[in-house]
């Protein structure tokens, strides 16, 4: 069985985050995917901690991708690129709007010769508009749609004293709706034979993941309750041996306290006036909170405390690190966790497949490549002259290298 991708050619055009993290995910699928680095490097190469010259951050979005490095301000590299589009059947890129085209390679150049390409455009507030050209990044993409305000909300910070959360919600969600584009795509393609541009904003991606919007859009007065169901303003209790459980539901919202009140047999705090209305628990959260807290920590036994909680129909886990995840009976059994060669004589941990597929297999996990290191495969491929591939290393159009500060490879 192959995997579901296998056949189809990727040209990547991407760097950090939300574009190598969707052409990443079409590799995993099987897709063949040429990553095109400018002379620069991809700012992700920079990502700590390395291992040898081998980014981490770098290996984790980019493993598995054949790599081509050269020079689009000249004509010889925009002919082998073009080439390579030529054959393709998606690009991808997360440029600034526009900063293809000036090489000849936006998707209506590329059209022209290819009108069956599947082609993906990532930016923060897409390709038109009056935001287009505006810098986007993660934090700042989450600053403008509504996330940082439901942090600062949700932790009762002030505006000066917070920060933006660590990780890139931003760039990973537009990254996997960048790979739900590209599988729609292709569906239309099967059916029709036609190819088109698929326009990805960061902005639109976080409205469109914010299941709170349409209670925040709607205007309409909860009286107190929280704006979602039953997982909003999950809290976090200590155990008596110190570990941290969380339970997936706010003992603020009408029906999830009854709940609670039931599972920790306390149907007295039912009648308890200060909990009357969600508006009273809101006001004596802390209260309500300390009741949870004590009845917790009359468990010693999590297994014990798992079943009073799912009597409920309610789920509890237990506040991990990833390396606690790595190491747990279910990682092992899922296969959450894979070694990748590190490029220096080892291997890294990397996350595994979320898909288990029953008729397909997905590939082996892959290798990163260093900058350039399948320039002369890729272009042998191709019948390149070798004199012009020497041609072209020696005028610095082809290049190669094995770290990001590092002087790129003598020819």
């Amino acid at each position: 069985m192959g995997a579901p991708l296998d056949g189809m050619k990727v040209i990547d055009f991407t760097r950090v985050l939300a574009g190598p993290l969707c052409t990443k995910t079409l590799r995993d699928l099987g897709a063949e995917v040429i990553k095109i680095e400018p002379p620069g490097g991809d700012t992700g190469r920079g990502g700590v901690p390395h291992i040898g010259t081998m980014s981490v951050y770098y290996a984790q979005q980019n493993a598995g991708k054949r790599n081509l490095s050269l020079d689009l301000n000249w004509p010889e590299a925009r002919a082998i690129v073009t080439d390579l589009c030529r054959e393709a059947d998606i690009i991808v890129e997360n440029f600034r709007p526009g900063t293809l085209a000036r090489f000849g390679l936006g998707y209506e150049q590329v059209r022209e010769f290819n009108p069956a390409v599947v082609y993906v455009s990532m930016s923060g507030y897409g390709q038109t508009g009056p935001w287009r050209n505006r810098p986007a990044f993660a934090p700042t993409v989450q600053a403008e749609t509504g996330l940082t305000d439901i942090l600062r909300e949700h932790y009762e910070f002030g505006p000066d004293d917070m920060k933006n959360d660590a990780c890139s919600h931003a760039d990973v969600y537009t990254g996997l709706h960048g790979v739900i584009a590209v599988l729609a795509a292709l569906q239309h393609r099967n059916r029709t034979g036609e190819g088109q541009h698929v326009d990805v904003s960061m902005a639109a991606t976080m409205l469109a993941v914010n299941e709170r919007a349409g209670a925040q859009l709607s205007g309409v007065d909860t009286n107190g309750e929280p704006p979602a169901l039953s997982a909003t303003e999950s809290h976090i209790f200590r155990m008596p041996d110190g570990r941290h459980v969380t339970i997936a539901a706010s003992p603020i919202y009408s029906p999830m306290f009854v709940r609670f009140c039931s599972m920790m047999r306390r149907t007295d705090l039912l009648l308890d006036p200060r909990f009357a209305s969600a508006h009273l628990r809101r006001q004596n959260l802390d209260a309500l909170l300390a009741e949870v807290r004590a009845w917790i920590l009359t468990f010693t036994d999590l297994e014990e405390l798992q079943a009073q909680v799912s009597e409920q129909g309610l789920a509890i886990g237990v506040v991990r690190t990833t390396n606690e995840l790595a190491e747990s009976e279910w990682a092992a059994d899922w296969g959450a966790i894979v070694e990748v060669d590190d490029r220096n004589g080892g291997t890294m941990r990397m996350p595994g497949s979320p898909w288990r597929f029953s008729g397909a297999t997905l590939p082996a996990p892959g290798i990163p490549a260093f900058q350039g290191e399948h320039n002369i495969e890729l272009l042998t491929e191709r019948n390149v002259d070798p004199a012009l591939i020497q041609e072209l290393r020696e005028r610095r159009i082809l290049l190669s290298r094995r770290s990001l500060r590092g002087d790129f490879d003598a020819p």
